[in-house]
C-alpha cells in the first residue's frame, strides 16, 4: 500500500508545514465562513501568533490551552503555538469549567486562547488555574476584556527561530476522556504527528490540490486534528471546518464546497440516513467517507452505501497513537466489520495478558508499535509503564487478526461482560439489534447480577414512526445469540447520550442504570 508522499517524516511539524507552503503558496488551505485562506496567508498569520506568544515570554515547551470551535482561527492558533515551540493543549468543548480547570492546571498551561462564546466558562475557571498568566479571546465581543486575538494577528514582529528535536519535543498534550478515572494527557511529539500524517497521506492516496476535507468532527479530538486537519495541510489539501454537526448543513456544505472526503463517527452516518430524499444527491462530490472513533455497525454501513452510493472505509486508532493505526485499503478489498490493515509505518499485533502474540483468529488485546506511538502520559510514569509491553502500546481494545492481516475490534476490554464465567462482547449483541428494522441506535452494557455475576442490558432508540417492544427485541436476539448473550432487559430512550465527537457514551448509561438500581 506504499505510495508517493510529499510529507518528509523526519523533521518538525512546523518544518513539514512550511515545506508545503513553499510548494503551494497560493493554493486554498482553509475555507470557512465565506473566507478562503491560502497557504501563504495561513503561514504568515500563524507566524504572527508565534511572535506574539514569544513576545509574552512563552518559551519552547510551555503549554497553551486552545479552547475553540472548528474554524480557521483554530488552525491559525494551533500552528502559531507550534511555531512558538510551545505545546498545544486542546480543550474538549463539552467539558464543564471544573474539568477544564483540572486539565489546564495539570498541564501547567501558562496561556489560554479561547473562542468568545466560552467567555463565561473561562471567567469561572481562571481563578482555579494557578499557572495561567494570560488569556487571548478570539472574536469581536471579548466580554472579559482579555487580549484580543486580532492584536496577535496584527503584530509585525519576526517569528521565533526554533530548533526542535522531533523525537523528544512535544507538539500537543491531548487529554483522554477519563472513562477509567481522571483524564490522562497523552504526550504527542513532532515525530509522532508528522509520521502519522505521512501514514494517513499514503493510506488515503491523497494528491496535492485534489482533496477537499469536510471537517465536522471536533478539531480538539485526535482523529480530526491529525487525519482531518494536519494531514491535508501538510499535503496541499483544503479543509472546510464546520463548527457543529447538523445533517442537513453537512450535506449542503459537501455540495457547496465540492468536498471529496468526509470523516465521521458511526452516529453521524446514521443521522445522514434520516435526511429527506432530496438531500441524497448533495453527497455526490465525495470520493469516499472514513469512519472511526467507534465501531461502525455493518447494517448502518450497508444502508448508507446503498442510499448514497459512497463507500465508507472504516479505520481505527487511539489518541495515544496520534491516532491513526489502521484503515480498510482505499480502492482495495474492504471487509465490513473490520478496521482494516495497519497504515504504512505502523505495526499491529494481538497479544495475551503476558504480552505474547496469540494465534490468528484468537481474541486478545490489540497492541501497536511505530513512530506514531506517544512519548507517554504527562506526569504519570506508572500509568505510562502499565500501558506498554516493551515498545508495544496496549490499546485496551480486544480484537482478532485474520489470515489476510485484517484486524477486527471485538470490544473495549473494560466493556466485556462476564456472564457465569463466559465472555459476552457487547458489540456482537449490538450488531444483531441493529439488524432489527425498528432500531436506530443501540448500546449494550453489563449490569451486576447476584446469580450470574453480570448480565447484558440493551439501551435502544427507535427510528421515527417505528415501534418495538422489549419482548420482541429479546426474541429477535435469541434467533442469533446464545442465551447468556441476550439482553436481560431493554431500555428505550429517545436518543442515546454522546460525547462531542458523536460517540455513544456507555459510561453515562451505566450511571443511569446504577441510579435505577438505587446505587448511590
Amino acid at each position: 500500500m506504499e505510495a508517493n508522499t510529499t510529507i518528509d517524516g523526519s523533521g518538525s511539524l512546523a518544518e513539514a508545514f512550511r515545506a508545503g507552503v513553499r510548494q503551494w503558496p497560493k493554493a486554498p488551505a482553509l475555507v470557512f465562513g465565506g473566507r478562503t485562506t491560502d497557504y501563504g496567508t495561513l503561514d504568515a498569520m500563524s507566524d504572527r501568533v508565534a511572535a506574539a506568544l514569544a513576545g509574552r515570554g512563552m518559551k519552547p515547551g510551555d503549554r497553551v490551552g486552545l479552547y475553540c470551535i472548528n474554524s480557521d482561527a483554530f488552525v491559525v492558533a494551533y500552528f502559531g503555538i507550534v511555531k512558538a515551540g510551545a505545546v498545544v493543549v486542546p480543550i474538549n468543548l463539552l467539558l464543564n469549567p471544573k474539568e477544564i480547570a483540572f486539565i489546564l492546571e495539570d498541564a501547567g498551561a501558562r496561556g489560554l486562547i479561547y473562542f468568545e462564546a466560552f467567555a463565561q466558562n473561562v471567567q469561572s475557571l481562571k481563578s482555579q488555574v494557578q499557572s495561567l498568566e494570560f488569556a487571548v479571546c478570539i472574536g469581536e465581543k471579548n466580554p472579559l476584556g482579555d487580549i484580543p486575538f486580532s492584536s496577535f494577528l496584527a503584530l509585525q514582529a519576526p517569528c521565533p527561530a526554533l530548533q526542535a528535536d522531533p523525537a523528544e519535543d512535544l507538539v500537543a498534550i491531548i487529554y483522554t476522556s477519563g472513562t477509567t478515572g481522571r483524564p490522562k494527557g497523552a504526550m504527542l511529539t513532532h515525530r509522532n504527528l508528522v509520521s502519522n500524517c505521512r501514514s494517513v497521506h499514503q493510506a488515503l492516496h491523497m494528491e496535492p490540490g485534489r482533496d477537499i476535507f469536510l471537517l465536522v468532527l471536533p478539531m480538539f479530538h485526535a482523529f480530526a486534528a491529525t487525519a482531518g486537519m494536519l494531514s491535508p495541510l501538510l499535503a496541499g489539501g483544503t479543509i472546510v471546518p464546520l463548527p457543529k454537526f447538523d445533517p442537513a448543513q453537512t450535506a449542503d456544505a459537501i455540495q457547496a464546497s465540492g468536498a471529496s472526503i468526509f470523516m465521521g463517527v458511526p452516529s453521524m452516518f446514521n443521522l445522514l440516513l434520516r435526511l429527506p430524499p432530496e438531500y441524497t444527491a448533495k453527497l455526490a462530490p465525495l470520493r469516499f467517507a472514513i469512519s472511526g472513533g467507534a465501531a461502525m455497525p455493518v447494517e448502518i454501513m450497508r444502508q448508507f452505501e446503498e442510499r448514497f452510493g459512497k463507500l465508507i472505509y472504516e479505520g481505527d486508532g487511539p489518541t495515544e497513537c496520534s491516532p491513526v493505526t489502521c484503515v480498510n485499503p482505499i480502492g482495495g478489498r474492504r471487509k465490513p466489520g473490520t478496521v482494516g490493515r495497519p497504515v504504512p509505518g505502523v505495526e499491529m499485533k494481538i497479544m495475551d495478558e503476558q504480552g505474547r502474540e496469540v494465534a490468528r483468529g484468537q481474541i486478545g488485546e490489540l497492541c501497536v508499535r511505530g513512530p506514531n506511538v506517544m512519548k507517554g502520559y504527562w506526569k504519570l510514569p506508572a500509568e505510562t509503564a502499565e500501558a506498554f509491553f516493551g515498545d508495544w502500546f496496549r490499546t485496551g481494545d480486544l480484537g482478532t487478526e485474520d489470515e489476510e492481516g485484517y484486524f477486527s475490534i471485538v470490544d473495549r476490554k473494560k466493556d466485556m461482560i462476564i456472564v457465569n464465567g463466559m465472555n459476552v462482547y457487547p458489540r456482537m449483541v449490538e450488531e444483531v439489534l441493529y439488524r432489527h428494522p425498528a432500531v436506530r441506535e443501540v448500546a449494550v452494557i453489563g449490569e451486576p447480577d447476584e446469580l450470574h455475576g453480570e448480565v447484558p442490558a440493551g439501551y435502544v432508540s427507535l427510528k421515527e414512526g417505528a415501534a418495538a417492544t422489549e419482548a420482541e427485541l429479546r426474541a429477535f436476539c435469541r434467533e442469533s445469540l446464545g442465551r447468556h448473550e441476550v439482553p436481560r432487559r431493554v431500555v428505550f430512550l429517545p436518543d442515546l447520550p454522546k460525547n462531542a465527537a458523536g460517540k455513544i457514551l456507555k459510561r453515562a448509561l451505566r450511571r443511569d442504570g446504577e441510579q435505577e438500581r438505587g446505587v448511590p
